[in-house]
């Protein structure tokens, strides 16, 4: 099977509708998706992503409306979020409806669904009458795709079609929040492309986060996770690059180059923005890996706005790698 890339909603339409898996764009990720509510085409997607089947995926859907017919409950606190934050970089995790098979949500009662903001998917959404549920469009564990040709380098034959909507605007997956009804107060269960500070800013109040790497809840929780080929480092750099021979490490910086004659050397954002930084992770993350290097050492974001959702992405990706503390 040659997959195809293209901009045909109708024959993306097509494909989902036949039970097959579409890599879709979205502000986030790509995502693979499939009809949520076939047990068939969802389990072609822990088959083509060779995803551990206890690890649960997203649901999309195109409105608060479509939203509600999946969980049984949507407390007031998260609508008022909903209602702020999405279409956007928003997943709430929340009591799943009998329409959600046990196989979307890894047996959990909870569901984690959110509403994309790309035109493309959501047009297409729009067109279906059942939720798509879509993590990233990649092989599980490996760095998620920000683009059709990313997708394309990883899943060429596996899936039918890819909808090209360029390059993704926010380049990490999205914030997962859930509601403790006990305490009424919102918790954080995947760092995202939603910061911290913009929730709580709009809520008016501290927001917990609650992340259990262990028997993971929603999905990105797993300790090892976006991982390159090439082991990635992450510190200081002036004390990582010590003991290394140059010509053979890829640096990534936050926002300057260093002063090192390495083999090559990136930087995340120009204008010191987490944003833009997040943005530019995954692909910088991909053009290092490919250049065949002994090491990719990477310095840590600060540790503010969408800098906490890049250094638990890179905490996972040197997982199980030589650890290195901050």
């Amino acid at each position: 099977m040659q997959t195809q890339i293209g901009l045909d909603l109708d024959l993306a339409f097509k494909f989902i509708n036949n039970q097959e898996l579409v890599a879709i764009p979205t502000e986030t990720v790509y995502g693979l998706a499939a009809n949520a509510l076939s047990i068939e085409a969802v389990s072609k997607i822990y088959q083509v992503k060779n995803r551990p089947q206890f690890n649960p995926l997203i649901l999309h859907v195109a409105n608060v409306t479509e939203m509600k017919k999946y969980v049984s409950h949507l407390p007031s606190k998260l609508e008022i979020l909903i209602q702020k934050f999405s279409p956007g970089p928003l997943t709430v995790l929340l009591p799943k409806s009998e329409l959600v098979s046990d196989l979307v949500t890894a047996g959990s009662s909870m569901v984690a669904i959110r509403i994309p903001n790309h035109t493309l998917t959501l047009d297409l959404l729009n067109r279906l009458d059942f939720p798509l549920a879509a993590p990233s469009a990649n092989i599980s564990g490996t760095v998620s795709p920000t683009s059709a040709e990313h997708v394309f380098e990883q899943l060429n034959g596996k899936i039918p079609y890819i909808l090209n909507g360029g390059e993704t605007s926010i380049g990490i997956e999205s914030t997962i929040v859930g509601y403790d009804d006990r305490l009424d107060e919102i918790t954080i269960h995947r760092l995202g492309g939603l910061s911290i500070e913009e929730m709580e800013a709009f809520l008016h109040e501290k927001i917990r986060v609650d992340i259990h790497h262990d028997q993971p809840t929603t999905p990105g929780q797993l300790k090892s996770h976006y991982a390159t080929q090439t082991p990635l480092l992450v510190g200081n750099i002036d004390e990582l690059i010590k003991d290394k021979y140059p010509k053979e490490i890829v640096i990534i910086n936050y926002h300057k180059l260093k002063d090192y004659e390495v083999k090559k050397q990136f930087v995340l954002s120009n204008h010191d923005s987490s944003a833009e930084a997040a943005q530019n992770l995954f692909k910088i993350m991909r053009e290092a890996d490919k250049c065949q290097a002994q090491y990719i050492i990477c310095e840590w974001a600060p540790e503010e706005h969408l800098g906490l959702a890049i250094n638990d992405r890179l905490r996972k990706a040197s997982f199980n790698k030589t650890q290195i503390k901050k």
